[in-house]
C-alpha cells in the first residue's frame, strides 16, 4: 500500500464520518428527523368544503395529505402513504407516526405560509376528531367530591355558583352511597361504567345539543376522554394501561336527571342509566386529540376546568381520579375489547347542575378547558330550534 492510499483512505472515512454525524441530525439526506422533537396535536377539520385530517402546529392546522406530499418533495423522503380518516391513522400509527415527526419538524423552521394545505386554525370547522369509535365508555362517580355532592343534592359545592334554571330539589339517585367513595379500592373494586351510542351521541365542536322540550333537567359533565391506540386491548394488566392509550381529548358528557318519568312501574329498582346517559347527541367530543407523547404533564394531573356562560361552574384536577386511567383500562378490559380509537370518557368532578339544583336551558352555552388539549364548547338550544337537515 502506498502512503497516498493510505492518507486518501483515512480522508475518506473522516469525512463519511462527519457526513454521517450531521446526517444523523437531521436524518438521511438532510431530511427532518423522524423524532418526536416537536409537538403537535390531531384533529378532523372542514377546510375549503372538504373534511380532512389535520396536523395542528400551535395557530395553524395542516392537512395531512397535502403536508406529507410536500415535505416528501422538498426532503427527498420516500412515500407514505396517509389514510384520510382518523380511526385508520390511529391504526397505523405505528407506521405513520416517523412520517408525521418528520412533518412537524420540517415545519419547526419554514413557514406555512400561503401553502394549500395549511389553514388558520380559528378559521376552519374542527369536527369530531373521530366519526365514529367502535365504542364510548364512560365512569361514574370518578372524583369523590362530586359522589359526596351528588349524594346531597342540593348542597352548596365546592366550586363558585352560577346562574342556572333551578328545579325542584331530588333525591339522590336510588341505590347510591355517596359515602362508599371514602372505602374504595381501586386495585379492588370495580368503577360504575356505561355506553354512550357513539353515532347518536357523539356531535362536533361548537354543534349545539337540542333540549327536548319540558325536559328541564339536562346536566353539564366537563371531562378528560382517554383515547385508546393502534393495538386491540383486551386483559391488559394495570401496569400495561397506558401502552395501549394514544392520546387524550375531551368530552362532555351530557345527562338528563330525570326529567321525564316514562315507567310507573318496573320489575328493577334504581337508575335507568339508559334514560339519563343515552339521549340524543350526548356526548360532544374534541376539538383536537393529543397523542401520549405530546401530553405536557401525566394525565394523572391535568387542570380541568367547565364554564356556563363563562362562569366556572366546575374547577378540578385529573388527580383527585378514584380510578385512574390504569385501573379503568384494567378493568374495562377485562371485560371486552377496546379496539383503537375507542374513548374512555372517565368521570365528571364537583360542581354539576345535578349537585347545585340547577340545570340547563336554551341560550346556555357549556366550554370545557383541559389543560394541555385545549377547549370544547358546546352551545344549549330547544329542539324546536334543530333545523330539519340535523
Amino acid at each position: 500500500m502506498t502512503r497516498a492510499w493510505i492518507r486518501g483512505t483515512v480522508g475518506a472515512a473522516l469525512a463519511a464520518g462527519v457526513i454521517a454525524a450531521f446526517s444523523g441530525a437531521t436524518g438521511a439526506q438532510g431530511a427532518p428527523s423522524d423524532k418526536p422533537d416537536n409537538p403537535f396535536k390531531l384533529a378532523t377539520f372542514e377546510a375549503g368544503g372538504k373534511v380532512r385530517v389535520g396536523l395542528v402546529l400551535g395557530t395553524r392546522v395542516l392537512d395531512i395529505d397535502g403536508a406529507n406530499e410536500y415535505v416528501a418533495q422538498r426532503a427527498k423522503l420516500p412515500r407514505v402513504g396517509s389514510p384520510g380518516e382518523m380511526r385508520a391513522l390511529i391504526e397505523q400509527y405505528e407506521r405513520l407516526a416517523p412520517r408525521l415527526y418528520q412533518i412537524a419538524n420540517y415545519f419547526k423552521t419554514t413557514t406555512t405560509e400561503g401553502l394549500p394545505f395549511a389553514f388558520d386554525a380559528a378559521k376552519v370547522s374542527f369536527k369530531a376528531p373521530i366519526k365514529y369509535p367502535w365504542n364510548v365508555l364512560a365512569a361514574a362517580a370518578n372524583y369523590k367530591a362530586h359522589a359526596a355532592g351528588m349524594g346531597s343534592p342540593g348542597a352548596k359545592p365546592a366550586t363558585p355558583t352560577a346562574p342556572a334554571t333551578s328545579a325542584p330539589a331530588a333525591p339522590p339517585p336510588a341505590g347510591f352511597d355517596a359515602t362508599a367513595a371514602d372505602r374504595i379500592v381501586p386495585s379492588r373494586d370495580a368503577p360504575v361504567i356505561f355506553a354512550k351510542s357513539p353515532r347518536s351521541c357523539i356531535i362536533d365542536p361548537e354543534e349545539p345539543f337540542y333540549i327536548v322540550d319540558g325536559r328541564a333537567r339536562t346536566d353539564y359533565e366537563g371531562e378528560l376522554a382517554v383515547v385508546m391506540g393502534p393495538r386491540p386491548a383486551y386483559r391488559i394488566p394495570s401496569g400495561r394501561a397506558h401502552d395501549y392509550v394514544f392520546g387524550y381529548s375531551i368530552m362532555q358528557d351530557v345527562s338528563d336527571r330525570g326529567s321525564e318519568r316514562l315507567r310507573e312501574v318496573s320489575m328493577f329498582s334504581g337508575t335507568n342509566w339508559f334514560d339519563g346517559k343515552s339521549i340524543d347527541r350526548a356526548a360532544p367530543f374534541g376539538p383536537v386529540i393529543v397523542p401520549k407523547e405530546f401530553l405536557p404533564k401525566a394525565p394523572g394531573n391535568l387542570h380541568i376546568t367547565t364554564k356556563l356562560n363563562g362562569t366556572i361552574v366546575q374547577d378540578a384536577n385529573t388527580n383527585q381520579f378514584i380510578w385512574d386511567e390504569e385501573n379503568l383500562v384494567h378493568f374495562i378490559t377485562s371485560r371486552l375489547t377496546l379496539y383503537p380509537g375507542d374513548v374512555i370518557s372517565t368521570g365528571t368532578p364537583a360542581g354539576t347542575g345535578m349537585e347545585r339544583q340547577k340545570f340547563l336551558k336554551p341560550g346556555d352555552v357549556i366550554t370545557i378547558e383541559i389543560e394541555g388539549i385545549g377547549t370544547l364548547t358546546t352551545p344549549f338550544m330547544s329542539l324546536s330550534q334543530k333545523p330539519a337537515t340535523q
